[in-house]
């Protein structure tokens, strides 16, 4: 029953990236507004389903160490795994908009949560027992979601505005609603799938005598992250590598001040000792994809990059597991 699982998952994040795409990049198309901003909101926030259920579902239980280790474990996933592989894949090109705002606000993120975490740290170590994600924090968190959101806002206003000139499409119902329909039924998929995939990993873990830290460091956190993989592919296979590259970006924005603010309101979210080497390796990948960005590739990540990024994410899990 497991493997069945694990086969019907993965077809079901197959299915449902492509569905996304098509309609994400339909919608673009059709509102005038870029597939970078589709990526970082409809598309990024979609994705994200799986983090968000699992981490309420770990704060509203009491497991609030459980919470803030998914969305870790997850944005260190989506930067080293998802983009990596998908680099190594096909090269994908990075928007100016991407390096210079998206890119930093992701950073500034990794930055934040860590900072709020360990405010206590002129009175107890870092990384001990009372580092704690507050209810107070959790409200900066969420006035941070508030200012991208506002962002983002501003940029679909722009990009609206810069193709006034241009001749819209015939506003007829069906090319509005077929989007909408492949856009709904594609994250349906894709948590499905994303589910399915990890219900059976796990159980196969489990069989095997490994242990619940390790299986929710890495399999739920990888599981969770599916959906941004499968899209992420998809999107550059299709050559929308806004879309692609958003996805992730809005992804790892979405975690930290929605997931973690919402999550730390439920219940003040406990930072386990030993996590601040996860919370550097965290900002380490966000920085590494700015510095990437930035190189001598003409703002894009080459293959040879996408290698290292996926090797780090290997060299991580190994020293998780061992």
């Amino acid at each position: 029953m497991s493997i069945l699982f694990i086969v019907l998952g993965l077809g079901g994040l197959v299915f449902g990236a492509n569905l996304l795409v098509d309609g994400a990049s339909a919608l673009s198309r059709r509102f005038g507004v870029s597939p970078l901003v589709i990526g970082l909101t409809v598309v990024a926030f979609g994705t994200s389903a799986p983090e968000l259920t699992v981490s309420l579902a770990a704060a509203l239980g009491g497991a609030g160490a459980i919470s803030y280790g998914n969305v870790v474990g997850s944005n260190i996933a989506n930067i080293l795994l998802i983009l990596g592989l998908t680099a190594l894949l096909r090269p994908l090109q990075v928007g100016s908009s991407t390096v210079r705002y998206e890119i930093p606000m992701a950073i500034f993120a990794s930055v934040a949560v860590v900072a709020l975490g360990l405010d206590s740290l002129g009175i107890q170590g870092a990384g001990s027992a009372a580092d704690i994600l507050s209810r107070g924090d959790s409200l900066v968190l969420l006035g941070f979601f508030g200012v991208f959101l506002l962002y983002t806002l501003a940029s679909a206003r722009r990009d609206s505005s810069l193709r006034e000139g241009a001749q819209a499409a015939p506003a007829v119902r069906g090319s509005v609603l077929l989007p909408i329909l492949k856009v709904l039924g594609g994250l349906a998929l894709l948590v499905v799938g994303g589910k399915l995939l990890v219900d059976g990993a796990v159980d196969i873990a489990e069989t095997l005598g490994v242990s619940q830290r390790i299986i929710g460091l890495t399999i739920v956190a990888v599981g969770t992250s599916m959906p941004e993989l499968a899209t992420s592919i998809a999107a550059a296979l299709k050559g929308e590598q806004d879309i692609a590259v958003g996805n992730i970006v809005g992804s790892n924005i979405f975690n930290v001040f929605c997931i973690l603010g919402i999550g730390g309101l439920i219940t003040p979210l406990e930072i386990p000792g030993g996590s601040l080497v996860d919370s550097a390796v965290h900002l380490a990948a966000s920085l590494i994809l700015l510095i990437f960005a930035l190189g001598g590739g003409g703002r894009r990540l080459d293959r040879w990059e996408g290698g290292i990024m996926l090797a780090g994410f290997l060299g991580y899990t190994l020293w998780l597991v061992l």
